[in-house]
């Protein structure tokens, strides 16, 4: 595994390392494997960022330990409760960059949203996010640092005190175009020694590279949300131009391989209503068709406004219509509620702050074109 040096006095960040490259680095210093065990439950179950405090280890191992790495989740520049409850940050990078991350709370669970890069570049017409372009990809310890982050603030305790149940990637960024270091991250939310969260209670969501898909299916065994949005690859390339390269039947080929390793496994299909665009009976019906494929459910998403959108969220007798068709036809498609729009935390509003995303985008664009060559290869 390969260790990422940052530039804080060319010390290493251990948030950047699962417990396999832990133990690596660990061994690399000269010291037992099993200190990066407790330097990790130091970390992620007691949320300590100072080894002086790390008691249990000997003064010398923390004065090497000082010399050598350092733990470094996001640095909060400001964070914003809703009157639902809903809590967001918005998290400092590098260069005037800013990410956020949202956790909902619910009665019997809560969710944390994570953000997986500085922007995104996939351009979908009704995300507000998209509207910021993109500036890079977020390394291990920024995307796990939210759920550090998140964690202290609500006096998360994992295997005591859970208020984080789930997280999600669904934030800022498609995670898939950042794999490397989002299945690192994730390691880190199940691993027991990490953030400890049941395999099914971690969610990556993406727009559908069909290659790191399949990618996903041998790395990291995590439940898989699909951004569809539309049920024919005319109206969802319009929506979500990625649709172009890798199409409906692409996707759905893709997703039945992803669940046929993993019994009983369901995938979540995302479809954002929007007022006359994608929420008529008859794409209700294309959906269903589509839907029988797989073991499947759909989240049916109103749409949340943002400025300069020229989009309109569907009204509720249209989404009641739709979800009737859906429900008649066997299928589980439950409405979310809306949650946190009055501090612009709902689904697809999440912006932050992109610098630099002209030249970004032009990266980002080549690495979809490396996708798009190792796919065809």
């Amino acid at each position: 595994m390969s260790v990422e040096v940052v530039n804080k006095a060319d010390k290493i960040n251990l948030m950047n390392l699962d417990r396999q490259g832990l133990r690596e680095f660990f061994t690399g210093l000269g010291e037992k494997p099993y200190r990066a065990d407790q330097v990790m439950k130091w970390i992620y179950h007691r949320l300590e960022s100072d080894f002086d405090n790390m008691t249990d280890l000997g003064k010398s191992l923390r004065a090497k330990l000082a010399e050598s790495c350092y733990v470094g989740p996001p640095n909060v520049l400001f964070e914003k409760a809703s009157t639902d409850g809903t809590h967001k940050w918005l998290l400092g990078m590098d260069g005037g960059n800013a990410i956020e991350a949202v956790y909902i709370p619910e009665p019997t669970r809560g969710t944390l949203c994570v953000s997986s890069q500085v922007g995104c570049g996939l351009n979908c017409t009704f995300c507000s996010t998209a509207t910021q372009g993109f500036n890079r990809n977020l390394s291990a310890a920024e995307i796990i640092g939210q759920v550090w982050v998140a964690a202290k603030h609500l006096g998360n305790v994992p295997h005591q005190r859970r208020r984080i149940t789930n997280v999600v990637m669904m934030g800022m960024g498609e995670p898939l175009m950042n794999f490397d270091n989002v299945v690192t991250a994730m390691n880190n939310m199940r691993d027991d020694l990490g953030f400890g969260l049941a395999n099914k209670r971690v969610t990556l969501s993406t727009s559908g590279l069909v290659p790191q898909i399949d990618k996903l299916s041998t790395a990291a065994d995590v439940s898989l949300a699909v951004s569809l949005h539309a049920p024919n690859d005319e109206l969802r390339t319009e929506l979500v131009p990625l649709n172009k390269r890798y199409p409906i039947d692409e996707l759905l080929a893709a997703c039945q391989r992803y669940v046929s390793t993993r019994p009983r496994a369901t995938i979540t299909f995302e479809y954002t209503l929007m007022k006359g665009i994608n929420d008529k009976p008859e794409h209700a019906r294309q959906l269903v068709k589509l839907m029988r494929r797989l073991p499947s459910k759909v989240n049916l998403i109103p749409f949340n406004p943002f400025p300069g959108t020229r989009y309109e969220r569907s009204d509720p007798e249209a989404i009641a219509a739709f979800q009737a068709i859906l429900n008649q036809a066997g299928l589980v498609a439950p409405v979310r509620r809306t949650r946190g729009d009055d501090i612009d935390a709902a689904c697809g509003q999440l912006k932050g702050q992109v610098l630099d995303r002209t030249r970004r985008s032009a990266t980002f664009r080549k690495q979809l074109e490396e996708q798009g060559n190792t796919h065809a290869a």
